[in-house]
């Protein structure tokens, strides 16, 4: 039986609730060539998910939204997570 996929994606908007808009929407204004893998961005937001500075679906070392700032290709982690 094969392992049910999470989109990383889907489940920090569901924490987002309203803001989910907002940040689809920037995150969709990165042009394509500056955006980062899908395997890239999802291990980004792994090593998020269990860091003590994120809380909800922000950055509290930077104040960045998480989602935008692993989407980004040369993005880099405020705490050198990633």
């Amino acid at each position: 039986m094969s392992e049910k996929r999470t989109c990383r994606l889907c489940e920090l908007e569901k924490e987002a609730g309203a803001d989910a808009a907002d940040l689809l929407h920037y995150r969709n204004m990165i042009a394509p060539e500056d955006r980062a893998t899908e395997a890239v961005y999802n291990g980004r937001l792994l090593l998020c998910e269990k860091c003590p500075y994120l809380v909800d679906v922000t950055c509290q070392a930077c104040g960045c939204y998480v989602q935008i700032r692993a989407f980004a290709k040369k993005a880099a982690c405020p705490k050198k997570k990633w």
